[in-house]
């Protein structure tokens, strides 16, 4: 942990360097909170009984640590809590996709598309201290609307039994970046058919009430915010 907070770059690992256009890594420890913050899903790959699993999971990002929702029942979760000395936590390697656009060559070989994404490869440890867990809770619900936990009503302690959070500290992190345009081969440029890129972007629509709202409620400052 000690050596990832130094400086603004994330130290590169033969994990974090990738085999296939590495000039598109970036290690920038701004631009990898912004791919993060920007998120609202990861995909949490993990080995079970000796055969990959990869599992779609919310997570919010506090600090150098991400943490992740799961319930206290699920097999990632309790491996992840395991206290064994010979299996200390669930090794883990955790993803995170933005796709910004579709690139559509002349050639169906250069289709292609803009995306930012994280890679973090770690150590998950379930979150047992009762105050932690409440905290990553709460910034769990914030992640996706901020301000949303102080408007609704905290987790019971049959709910907070029922729910598990596991954290992976950010150390062994990279990016990966595409942008730009169409990548044709020169001879395929005089070719008739329609070559640029279709930006993609995500939102927030108009909110749908609940029918059993007390009459008079309004829409709360804080989801007029994220609607713009």
């Amino acid at each position: 942990m000690e050596n990832a907070m130094q400086g603004a770059q994330y130290t590169p690992t033969d994990r974090t360097v990738p085999t296939r256009s590495p000039d598109r890594a970036s290690y920038d420890r701004e631009v990898v909170h912004a791919i993060l913050d920007e998120g609202w899903v990861c995909h949490l790959g993990f080995v079970r009984d000796g055969a990959p699993v990869v599992l779609p999971t919310i997570y919010a990002r506090v600090g150098e640590r991400l943490y992740l929702h799961g319930s206290t029942g699920s097999r990632p979760m309790r491996m992840a809590g395991a206290a064994a000395e010979e299996e200390p936590g669930l090794p883990v390697c955790v993803t995170v996709t933005h796709v910004d656009g579709v690139v559509l060559a002349r050639s169906a070989f250069h289709h292609s598309v803009n995306y930012r994404s994280v890679v973090v490869h770690g150590t998950a440890h379930q979150v047992t201290d009762v105050e932690e867990r409440r905290a990553a809770l709460g910034a769990l619900v914030d992640h996706v609307v901020p301000g949303r936990s102080r408007e609704s009503r905290p987790a019971n302690k049959k709910e907070l039994a029922a729910t598990a959070v596991v954290r992976l500290d950010l150390t062994e992190v990279s990016a990966k970046i595409r942008t730009g345009g169409v990548n044709d081969d020169p001879e395929d440029l005089g070719l008739p058919h329609w070559a640029g890129v279709l930006p993609l972007r995500k939102g927030y629509e108009a909110p749908l009430p609940d029918a059993r709202l007390a009459p008079g409620t309004q829409v709360p400052p804080h989801i007029a915010a994220v609607l713009g």
